[in-house]
């Protein structure tokens, strides 16, 4: 049948609404592909050498091995699935161990034991492997107010010491530093503390940068503070001869104007958009954030309310912008209150206690983050890494087997509707489970060929997205 509408019409009719399509798509191009860290370990500029990544995640593997030296204690710590009927019980762990270890494969799938063991295996090769992925030198909150030489003073410092663990090869893949806010009283000090760190970097490393490298502004209310900075990047660049649009800045969330402006309006995507192309992620400052919506001391914590609206609040935001989202910290540090060699039993059992109750309330959190849907949080001690990456790690694993043939069954499902012309109308329950094997495979849970076993190839993992993956299987059924 002949159309009404000729195509020259046509042209005319769609010429605006793609303009429109096009810069919706700029705005919203989806999650970046690049590896996501799963926390950013806090450190104050004080206290920087180029070896402190290395001497921190020996640190955390020796308390690991101190207060979780077996997997049974382990699970228990962390309440574990299957756990509790381990610890009932007489056996011990070794036994239990080398029963997991005569099994097959899918014997091993129904045993207790199975989920902490997994988990403990892994998280001890981490902390040997790679204690730290993320570590930003702090000149804020971290390293407080000194006197103005001694922060130029050791701004210099670290700047030589990055220099010398960029060529000892020591750093952690992403790393950089926070310098102090952009509000009217700290501006100075701030723009200071940056000038200062990267001429001194650039004049050690003859122009480099290290990889992954970020500046973190805290504190961000309003769009110009972040178009100062990237002013500042502009500068620098420009005067030192780095390519064009090599500094990039993450910003914090750390007040409620942050979340609604004086106009009643979200002003998050305001923020990014005045960086001008330079923020990669956005950061949340619990303790700030809470103290900011009048939460007393005692009950600022991670998963306090306030906190889960600003989290959802900023998730609306920037929601597919490519924009990195972090949690904050839990700040109850799992270090017992007794020192020395000459301890006690009465005084290691105080110890191991509150290590392990500190661990086990971090966990928490942290699993509260993930279910929130953010995946990556702040640590500020190397006794808090083997929380970190326990719920990391069980929270991915123990629902590995259900969504490996969940994904299977609904692709095969997807395919076959889309080849007999049958209308899918489910793609995003797809994308969902599709977005669980890309998070689990970044934060290190699981490995490639656990991902080959949903029988999608890793060339159509890599593609993000549910909606490829059925036009590919499309064009070559």
């Amino acid at each position: 049948m002949k159309l009404s509408i000729p195509s020259d019409q046509k042209e005319t009719l769609f010429r605006p609404l793609r303009e429109a399509n096009l810069a919706f798509q700029k705005i919203y191009p989806g999650d970046r592909t690049e590896r996501q860290p799963v926390h950013t370990l806090y450190g104050g500029a004080n206290l920087f050498k180029a070896d402190a990544a290395q001497k921190m995640g020996q640190r955390a593997l020796e308390i690991f091995e101190t207060y979780a030296p077996d997997f049974l204690t382990f699970g228990k710590v962390f309440g574990l699935e299957g756990a509790l009927a381990l610890t009932e019980s007489a056996r011990s762990a070794s036994e239990i161990l080398s029963e997991y270890q005569s099994l097959d494969a899918s014997e091993k799938k129904k045993h207790p034991a199975r989920l902490s063991i997994e988990v403990y295996e892994k998280v001890k090769a981490k902390l040997r492997r790679e204690a730290i992925e993320d570590y930003r030198i702090d000149f804020e909150d971290g390293y407080g107010n000194r006197s103005n030489e001694e922060e130029d003073e050791t701004a210099v410092f670290c700047a030589r010491e990055l220099a010398k663990g960029m060529s000892e090869k020591s750093l952690p893949p992403f790393i950089g530093i926070r310098i102090k806010p952009f509000t009217e009283e700290m501006k100075d000090r701030g723009l200071r503390t940056l000038d200062l760190f990267i001429t001194a970097l650039v004049a050690e490393t003859g122009g480099e940068l290290p990889e992954n490298f970020v500046v973190m502004l805290p504190k961000v209310t309003i769009p110009e503070q972040a178009a100062t900075l990237a002013d500042c990047f502009d500068l620098l660049e420009k005067n030192l001869g780095l390519p064009n649009g090599v500094l990039k800045m993450e910003m914090m969330v750390e007040t409620t104007q942050s979340i609604m402006s004086a106009a009643g309006t979200n002003p998050l995507w305001q923020l990014v958009k005045a960086a001008r192309g330079r923020c990669i992620a956005m950061h949340f400052g619990t303790y700030d954030y809470t103290a900011s919506a009048g939460i007393t001391a005692r009950y600022q914590e991670m998963d306090h309310p306030v906190c889960d609206f600003a989290h959802h609040m900023t998730k609306v935001a920037l929601a597919h912008t490519g924009i990195w989202l972090s949690d904050g910290a839990t700040n109850t540090m799992p270090i017992g209150p007794h020192r020395g060699d000459d301890l006690t039993v009465e005084q290691l059992r105080e110890n191991r206690e509150v290590v392990h109750r500190a661990w086990k309330k971090g966990y928490d959190h942290i699993r509260h983050s993930l279910w929130n849907g953010y995946y990556q949080g702040w640590d500020l001690n190397p006794a808090q890494f083997p929380m970190r990456y326990t719920a990391v790690f069980a929270f991915f694993l123990e629902s590995y087997d259900e969504a490996v043939e969940r994904l299977k069954t609904f692709v095969e499902k997807a395919a076959r509707a889309t080849l007999i012309g049958d209308v899918f109308d489910d793609a995003a329950t797809g994308q969902g489970l599709l977005n669980f094997f890309l998070k689990a495979l970044n934060s290190g849970a699981i490995s490639e060929e656990d991902v080959l076993k949903t029988g999608l190839t890793m060339e159509e993992i890599h593609s993000r997205s549910f909606k490829k993956i059925l036009e590919g299987r499309k064009k070559t059924a």
